[in-house]
């Protein structure tokens, strides 16, 4: 009897087989192609994080070394590490500012102007994405990244009224100006629902990589009226005031150029093709700036020097931040040498036919260049590059003018314009306040003392056989 069943048994098993397999295949199939999509979403926020956090450390690396070196060497000796602390305060003065209401005010959705308080005290940003700025690196990331930011746009202020301004009123016109001036314009531009964003609904939209308007044009016009408001220094211009260590400046020159790729790759906020970009621009801006400067300044004075080369550099960085992530190779060398040139002309004729002193040039650097480059960005401007920009179809938008969109130019002058408002005003009503309250310029025998001695009771160089 079993042997007559078994193959029966074996008959009818084999008949079901087949149609067992396609109910368990696509199962297997599709589990498969799930854990297979989780690792690559794994593997894909890893590296992009592991990138942004690398570059928030650039970033921060731009203020201190960076910039603390580039700004001390370019004052004289006695002055050399009160300048230094003007940047390396501000790393501590705008974090603890920045976590209790900063960065809710900049990046929370609220009005085109202001965020609301939904993350005062960093409440719920954590390690989940935020969708709206990046996708996949925790909101903590994205927070931190943008930090950075946040400490050496008013450093970069320090610049122009470098050697004569009160420690206190630095850190309090910081303080007004951060919340008055930066994060206000910050949302603006790339805050949900800012007035200015050109991909969350901004009213004007305004192309900016990574800060033209926001950093540099900010900082750099409210450097000038910081310059006008505490006049000249003692001496000035009648007395030559020459840098103490062009080494110092030189050695900071190089590490902003270094953390500048932070600073723009960065801003793709994540390790992909657009941060390549960025980063190719980045370079080619600022090299091309250094040539331009060079060659300007060589054929005026007959000699090119290492201060200009230095100058050049930082320009053609300055310059190119806002069109990063927007341009190709070649547009970013043009906007670099055109950089180099323009902010040359600013630091030199500008500056001496109006008498103004901008101590160490954050006006004609900051201002002029990110001024020339957030309007080229609206030139050069390609979806070849960034086609983030899509219309209800899909389709990728035209960006600048190379693409056929010429009207591009007028929203970056409005948004510069903007800028250049919210800078000269605030700046001017945050200055009347400091001096009102305890006076933003130090005494003359202070000044001419120096302020390493009158401000801190110290002294950067000491040689004592």
């Amino acid at each position: 009897m079993f042997g007559r069943r078994f193959p029966m048994t074996t008959l009818i098993l084999l008949m079901l087989l087949p149609a067992m397999l396609p109910a368990q295949a696509p199962t297997a199939t599709a589990d498969k192609i799930a854990a297979l999509e989780a690792a690559v979403k794994s593997a894909q926020s890893a590296g992009d994080n592991a990138w942004m956090l690398v570059s928030c450390a650039l970033v921060l690396m731009m203020t201190g070394p960076g910039l603390a070196l580039f700004y001390g060497g370019l004052v004289r000796k006695k002055n050399v590490l009160g300048t230094m602390m003007h940047s390396f305060i501000l790393m501590a003065l705008v974090t603890v500012i920045w976590a209790v209401v900063g960065y809710s005010l900049a990046f929370a959705e609220g009005n085109p102007f202001f965020g609301d308080f939904r993350y005062l005290f960093l409440n719920g940003v954590g390690s989940a994405p935020n969708g709206d700025y990046a996708g996949t690196i925790p909101h903590q990331t994205y927070m931190i990244y943008q930090l950075m930011f946040a400490i050496i746009t008013p450093a970069l202020i320090s610049g122009a009224f470098a050697e004569r301004i009160k420690f206190s009123a630095m850190l309090l016109f910081t303080t007004l100006w951060a919340l008055l001036v930066y994060f206000p314009m910050a949302h603006m531009v790339w805050g949900k629902g800012g007035y200015l964003n050109a991909f969350l609904g901004g009213t004007f939209p305004t192309l900016d990589f990574a800060g033209g308007t926001v950093v540099h044009i900010t900082s750099g016009v409210s450097a000038l009226v910081c310059a006008l408001y505490l006049g000249k220094r003692v001496g000035y211009p009648g007395e030559t005031i020459k840098p103490h260590s062009l080494v110092l400046s030189f050695i900071g020159a190089c590490l902003l150029w270094v953390g500048w790729f932070g600073f723009n790759a960065g801003s793709a906020v994540a390790a992909s093709g657009l941060a390549t970009s960025a980063f190719v621009a980045t370079h080619f801006g600022a090299a091309a700036a250094t040539l331009g400067w060079m060659l300007a300044e060589w054929m005026k004075s007959g000699k090119p020097s290492v201060l200009g080369g230095i100058s050049g550099c930082v320009a053609g960085l300055v310059a190119i931040t806002p069109a990063s992530g927007f341009v190709s190779p070649m547009s970013a060398l043009i906007i670099g040498f055109a950089a180099g040139i323009v902010c040359y002309l600013m630091v030199t004729s500008v500056k001496a036919k109006f008498g103004y002193d901008d101590a160490l040039d954050a006006f004609g650097v900051h201002g002029a260049g990110g001024t020339l480059g957030a309007i080229l960005t609206g030139v050069f401007a390609t979806n070849a590059v960034n086609d983030a920009l899509k219309d209800a179809s899909g389709k990728a938008m035209p960006l600048g003018l190379v693409d056929g969109n010429g009207g591009q130019i007028a929203n970056q002058l409005v948004g510069a314009g903007i800028a250049w408002v919210l800078g000269i005003v605030g700046t001017l009503i945050i200055l009347k306040i400091c001096d009102v309250l305890i006076g933003v310029r130090v005494e003359r025998d202070h000044e001419v003392q120096g302020l390493d001695l009158s401000q801190h009771g110290e002294e950067g160089y000491i040689l004592e056989s």
